[in-house]
């Protein structure tokens, strides 16, 4: 099993074809194995990296301890370290991409370009009240089910893809029953809290994408708007009739945007 420490730590991370370095962060709830389906696409031109973040999948947790997105930025600084890269395009998809996003601003010489997904670039009152609720209906699997994902699909895939999020759902609360797991969920939450670099987005020094989807309820489009206004040389995609779960309700979308801007070569036009 690929792994690698940090503080003693132990860290997974995949790494899949070969190319220019593409380091792909976790949303929340997500794990290494949650990129299954994508990982022949992205990996096509590119050498894919996957870490788990501390208190994800298979890397170590976090009990008894709290900590803030900084530890996890540095869980991406060790891994192009450990396998001595200068440097890599980094992208990331809703708490992914808030580490993206920190990570950029603080070792931007580690960052040739940025890929936010779903992002935002503080914690505000809508979403760390979202983030309270969570935690507050973590005593019960089902609680924490019907609280934290139907937000995160638009009303429409919820409706039309109604069977398939049935299955989720006999999948998932089970996992939310499991004290480990709801455990680091509550700590991921909270490292959230302190969340704020709108006064550090002028330190992002790279070409960057940021993608909103219309109909995100926990990351709304305006928090993108924001980050489009506010960093330089930035490019801003809005996926319509899509929620904030971007991966699942436009695959295709979402790996064609990942795979393009990873891949683009630098390409400047005299006018």
């Amino acid at each position: 099993m690929p792994t690698f420490e940090m503080d003693g730590r132990h860290i997974y991370f995949e790494s899949h074809g070969q190319g220019r370095p593409l380091v792909l962060l976790n949303g929340i709830m997500m794990s290494c194995v949650s990129w299954q389906p994508f990982i022949e696409a992205l990996s096509a031109n590119n050498r894919l990296l996957l870490v788990d973040f501390l208190d994800q999948g298979k890397s170590e947790k976090m009990e008894g301890q709290t900590y803030d997105h900084g530890i996890q930025v540095q869980v991406v600084r060790r891994l192009l370290e450990h396998l001595n890269l200068q440097s890599a395009c980094v992208a990331g998809i809703s708490y992914g991409s808030e580490v993206a996003l920190e990570f950029a601003v603080t070792y931007p010489e580690m960052t040739d370009r940025l890929i936010l997904l779903n992002a935002t670039a503080a914690t505000g009152w809508w979403l760390g009240d979202i983030g309270r609720a969570w935690n507050l209906a973590s005593g019960s699997g089902e609680a924490y089910y019907h609280t934290a994902i139907p937000v995160i699909y638009s009303p429409d895939f919820y409706t039309k893809r109604h069977a398939w999020m049935e299955n989720r759902k006999k999948l998932l609360i089970p996992l939310f029953e499991n004290p480990d797991f709801i455990g680091a969920m509550r700590r991921l939450t909270d490292s959230s809290e302190s969340y704020d670099l709108r006064d550090r987005l002028d330190q992002v020094r790279c070409p960057t994408l940021v993608v909103s989807c219309q109909e995100d309820y926990l990351t709304p489009l305006k928090e993108q708007e924001y980050l489009a206004a506010h960093i330089k040389d930035c490019h801003h995609v809005i996926l319509p009739n899509c929620g904030h779960a971007s991966m699942y309700e436009q695959p295709a979308l979402f790996t064609s945007l990942i795979a393009g801007f990873a891949g683009l070569p630098q390409v400047k036009f005299d006018i």
